[in-house]
C-alpha cells in the first residue's frame, strides 16, 4: 500500500473480515486467508461489554487488556498472511494496543515469521475526570491512524477503540490515497465497513428470511471489493456457506444504527443515499453513498462497575400459575423484609411459556424470574439465595428452580460521553517506532438534503381486502443495542410493500406492537433507498448490555418479536 493516487482502472482492494466479536469462530482467520485472494484481513473484537471484560483483565494484570484470542489465531495465521501478502488490521488491542503489538513481535520471532507491526493509540482517556467508578474510558477513533500505519509499511496494524467501520475505511484511504475531505469516498468505505464488521451477519447469519437462503449452518465470512470511487461489492469466498443478497446486506446496514446520518470520526455517511443492487450470485454492489464532514465532538464510551446482581428463576408447572407466582413472590418478599436485607432493586417477571394440557412437562411450565441488585454483594448473595432455598419444601406445589441460587455477580454499566475532537490525540506508532500524530477531523459543514421520503414514491398504496397476519410475513427486521438504547430496522422487498410499510408503521403503531416501548422515547427514520424504517427506542436497555436490565439485554431478538406481532396486511402483499 503506497498511498499514491490511482486510476479508475486499478483493480478493487479486497478487504475481508474474520471476526465480528470477541469469541467469534476461531478458524475464521485461516479460512479467510486460504479461501481466496485478499489484500487486507480485518478482525473486530470489541463491543461495550468487551471493554468492561478487558477492563477487569487490566485490573488484575496491567500487561493485559487485549483480546488474547487473536494471538492464538496468529500462531498459524501470521505465516499464512505473510506468505500471501495479506495485511492484518484489528482492534484486538482493546485497552492495550502497544502490549498486543509487542506480543505479536514476540510471536513473530518464536514462529520464525518476520513481520512489521504498528499500532494506533490515543483512544484511552481513563485518566480524565469522569466521576467515580470509571473502569474504562475510550474515544472512538477513525481510520486515519490505521492509514498512516499502512503507509508506513506495516503488515500488521493493531488498534484500541476505533469505530468498527474504520477497520475498512482506514486501509481503503491508505491504498487509494484519499484525502481527509474525500467524504463521498470515505462514506462509501464506511458503509462497506459497517456491512463487514459483524462477520457472518452479512452472509446469512441471524437473517430474518433464513429459510430462503439454502444452507446457512456455517456461513462464510464476508469480504468487500472496494473501488477507487468508494463504491464496493460485498461478496464471500467461493464455496463457503450462507449467501450474500440484497436482503442480507440490507439487514446488516440497519443493524445498530440510529438514523439516516451515520456519524463517525472521519466522515458522516448518509445511509439515505445508499443504493444496493445485485451484481451476480453472492455479489451485491453498494454505490451512491454521500458523505458529510464528521461531527465536531468525539464519542467516548465509559464503563463502570454498577454493583452486584443475582437471579433466581422459579419453575411453575400446570394449574394456577398466577396464584403460584403470587405465593412464592409474597413468601420471598416477606423473608427479605424480616431479615432487613431487601436489595436496592427487586424485579419480578413472569414468562407464560406454559400450554394447557401439554404432552411434555416443560411445555406445561412457566418461568418466574427474580432479579436483585445492590451495591453490597452480601445483600444480593446469601441473603437472597438462602431465602429462596428455604422455600423448597414450603411453597407452591411442584417447587423447583432452573439452577441452584448463587452468590451473585458484579455487573457493569455503559455511558456515552462526548468531548471536542481536539481533545483526542490519535497517534500512529509505525513499525520503526516513529510516532505520527493524526490531526483531528475538520468539523461540520453544511448538511446535504435528505433523500426522497416515502410520500414521494410513485407506487400507489395497495388496495383491497386485508388479512390479520404477522408483520414478518412481509417484513424483515434486525435489532441490536446502542448503549442503553435499542434500534430496530424493518425492511421490505418490493416497492408496493414499502409504500404500505412506510405509511402504516408509524411510532404510535410501533408502540402498540411493542408495549415495552410505550413510555419511552421512540424515533423513526425513513430510508427509502433501502425500503426500510429504523426505530430507536431510548432507554430500553437501562445502562447497557452489562447491566442486564431485561430478558434480552442486547435487544438482539427485539426485531423478531416485532415481526411476530399481528397486523392488518393487504392480501395482495401476502
Amino acid at each position: 500500500m503506497t498511498g499514491a493516487q490511482v486510476t479508475g482502472a486499478e483493480r478493487p482492494l479486497q478487504i475481508g473480515n474474520a471476526s465480528g466479536f470477541y469469541g467469534d469462530r476461531f478458524d475464521a482467520v485461516r479460512e479467510m486467508l486460504t479461501g481466496g485472494p485478499l489484500d487486507v484481513l480485518t478482525g473486530d473484537y470489541l463491543a461495550e461489554l468487551t471493554m468492561l471484560i478487558l477492563g477487569r483483565d487490566r485490573q488484575k494484570d496491567p500487561r493485559l487488556g487485549y483480546a488474547k484470542t487473536f494471538l492464538r489465531q496468529l500462531e498459524e495465521g501470521l505465516g499464512l498472511a505473510v506468505e500471501r501478502g495479506v495485511k492484518l488490521v484489528t482492534n484486538a488491542g482493546g485497552l492495550n494496543p502497544a502490549g498486543l503489538a509487542d506480543a505479536i513481535r514476540e510471536l513473530s520471532e518464536r514462529v520464525g515469521v518476520p513481520v512489521r507491526v504498528a499500532h494506533v493509540e490515543g483512544d484511552d482517556l481513563v485518566g480524565r475526570e469522569w466521576g467515580g467508578g470509571v473502569l474504562t474510558a475510550n474515544a472512538y477513533l477513525g481510520g486515519a491512524g490505521i492509514a498512516a500505519c499502512l503507509r508506513g509499511g506495516a503488515q500488521v496494524v493493531v488498534t484500541g477503540r476505533v469505530t468498527d467501520a474504520a477497520l475498512v475505511s482506514g486501509p481503503a484511504a491508505a491504498h487509494f490515497g484519499w484525502a481527509a475531505d474525500d467524504y463521498d469516498r470515505l462514506a462509501g468505505a464506511v458503509v462497506a465497513g459497517h456491512v463487514l464488521e459483524c462477520g457472518t451477519q452479512a452472509t446469512g447469519g441471524n437473517y430474518a428470511f433464513f429459510g430462503e437462503l439454502g444452507d446457512v449452518r456455517r456461513p462464510g465470512f464476508p469480504l468487500a471489493e472496494i473501488h477507487p470511487d468508494g463504491s464496493a461489492v460485498i461478496t464471500k469466498h467461493p464455496g463457503t456457506g450462507g449467501a450474500v443478497t440484497v436482503g442480507t446486506v440490507t439487514a446488516q446496514l440497519l443493524y445498530e444504527t440510529a438514523g439516516a446520518r451515520y456519524l463517525g470520526p472521519d466522515v458522516t455517511a448518509r445511509l439515505d443515499t445508499v443504493r444496493l443492487t445485485g451484481a451476480g450470485p453472492d455479489r451485491v454492489r453498494i454505490d451512491g453513498v454521500r458523505g458529510e464532514a464528521p461531527p465536531a465532538t468525539a464519542k467516548v464510551g465509559l464503563t463502570r462497575m454498577g454493583g452486584w446482581r443475582n437471579e433466581v428463576v422459579f419453575v411453575l408447572t400446570g394449574l394456577d400459575i398466577e396464584a403460584k407466582a403470587a405465593l412464592v413472590r409474597g413468601q420471598l418478599e416477606d423473608a427479605l423484609a424480616r431479615a432487613g436485607s431487601r436489595p436496592r432493586e427487586v424485579t419480578w417477571s413472569l414468562a407464560r411459556t406454559d400450554h394447557g394440557d401439554a404432552a411434555v412437562q416443560e411445555e406445561a411450565s412457566a418461568l418466574l424470574r427474580l432479579v436483585v441488585r445492590d451495591a453490597d454483594p452480601e445483600v444480593v448473595g446469601r441473603a437472597v439465595s438462602g431465602a429462596a432455598v428455604e422455600l423448597a419444601l414450603a411453597s407452591y406445589p411442584g417447587f423447583h428452580v432452573t439452577a441452584p441460587p448463587g452468590k451473585g455477580a458484579p455487573y457493569g454499566v455503559f455511558e456515552a460521553a462526548y468531548v471536542p475532537v481536539g481533545d483526542v490525540r490519535q497517534v500512529a506508532v509505525l513499525p520503526d517506532g516513529e510516532r505520527v500524530e493524526i490531526p483531528p477531523g475538520s468539523g461540520p459543514v453544511a448538511a446535504r438534503e435528505p433523500a426522497a421520503v416515502a410520500a414521494e414514491l410513485p407506487v400507489p398504496l395497495p388496495e383491497g381486502p386485508t388479512r390479520r397476519a404477522p408483520l414478518g410475513a412481509v417484513a424483515g427486521a434486525r435489532s441490536g443495542d446502542k448503549g442503553g438504547s435499542a434500534n430496530v430496522g424493518v425492511w421490505v422487498r418490493t416497492d408496493r410493500a414499502w409504500r404500505w410499510l412506510a405509511h402504516e408503521l408509524k411510532v404510535a403503531g410501533f408502540r402498540q406492537l411493542l408495549p415495552e416501548a410505550g413510555e419511552l422515547e421512540v424515533r423513526r427514520e425513513v430510508l427509502p433507498n433501502l425500503r426500510a424504517l429504523n426505530f430507536t427506542v431510548e432507554g430500553l436497555l437501562g445502562a447497557g448490555v452489562a447491566s442486564q436490565a431485561r430478558f434480552d439485554p442486547q435487544a438482539k431478538a427485539l426485531g423478531e418479536w416485532l415481526r411476530s406481532r399481528h397486523v392488518e396486511i393487504p392480501e395482495v402483499l401476502l
